[in-house]
């Protein structure tokens, strides 16, 4: 059921809709707010700045997982396949 989740990043309040559950929307929230922490310390970025920056580094986490659970997929897909041509030839 989607609820109305309010937090605060830098000061600012901030809403969203979400129906992932409580501890997810928890470990979302902390890993932002992490990486806000770590960028925020050089005075030199401004709010947007800062966003985009966040932004980027969670995408290419993101995108370095999904390739990672990509070949590790193959890996398991190429397994099975040696395993499956195993058992069949010794039936």
């Amino acid at each position: 059921m989607e609820r109305l989740v309010k937090f605060e990043v830098c000061g600012q309040e901030y809403s969203l809709n979400t129906d992932a559950p409580e501890e997810e929307v928890e470990e979302i929230l902390h890993l932002v707010k992490s990486q806000i922490e770590m960028h925020s310390k050089s005075p030199n970025f401004l709010p947007a700045r800062l966003a985009i920056l966040v932004s980027l580094n969670m995408a290419g986490k993101y995108v370095r997982l999904k390739r990672d659970f990509e070949e590790h997929k193959l890996m398991v897909e190429n397994k099975l396949n040696a395993i499956t041509e195993l058992i069949e030839n010794k039936m």
